[in-house]
């Protein structure tokens, strides 16, 4: 029985998209460094990406940018992200476990626990994948914008980031709905 891991990060961010991403491992797969992103460091996740892509199944990758998200919301962002990874899933599957979200429409029966990424490798898998990517957009735009130390804090809400916002103003990449105490 294949299972579809779903994972967002990005959710609490001042700046950059939501992303969400989907992985099927195989039934058989198990690594136990496979945890909850957060809980790994940068190097290592970006080792543990390379391993999920090696032996995934099945990989999907959904983004909703910052003007959506302003438009929309987070939490309908979230799960757009979501269904839009779920949509690059081409392989049959049987079940969706999806971390803390409730997503609507899904074919199979589907289960949203709670820390899902801390139960389900599938779970942590897609936590790890969508960082990483996140994390490499969030570095790419920190080219564009230095001021904003996007390279280290990857756009969530740091003193030297929100410090930034009030000395240079928002980006194209900031989201409105969330940075209304600093302009």
């Amino acid at each position: 029985m294949l299972t579809v891991g779903i994972d967002e990060v990005g959710r609490g961010c001042l700046a950059g998209p939501v992303v969400a991403a989907c992985v099927i491992l195989p039934e058989d797969f198990s690594d136990t460094r496979l945890i909850d992103s957060k809980k790994i460091p940068e190097k290592q996740r970006r080792l543990l990406d390379g391993v999920i892509r090696a032996n995934a199944l099945a990989i999907g990758i959904g983004m909703v940018d910052n003007s959506t998200i302003d438009e929309i919301n987070i939490l309908n962002s979230t799960k757009r992200a979501m269904m839009d990874a779920l949509g690059q899933i081409t392989i049959e599957y049987h079940k969706v476990i999806v971390d803390a979200v409730d997503l609507k429409d899904v074919k199979v029966p589907m289960e949203h626990p709670f820390k899902a990424e801390d139960k389900f490798q599938c779970v942590a898998a897609a936590s790890i994948v969508a960082k990483v990517f996140r994390d490499a957009l969030m570095t790419k735009m920190h080219i564009e914008y230095p001021d904003y130390d996007w390279y280290s804090n990857k756009g969530y809400g740091t003193k030297k980031h929100t410090d930034a916002i009030k000395k240079f103003g928002l980006t194209p990449l900031h989201r409105i709905s969330f940075c209304g105490n600093f302009i």
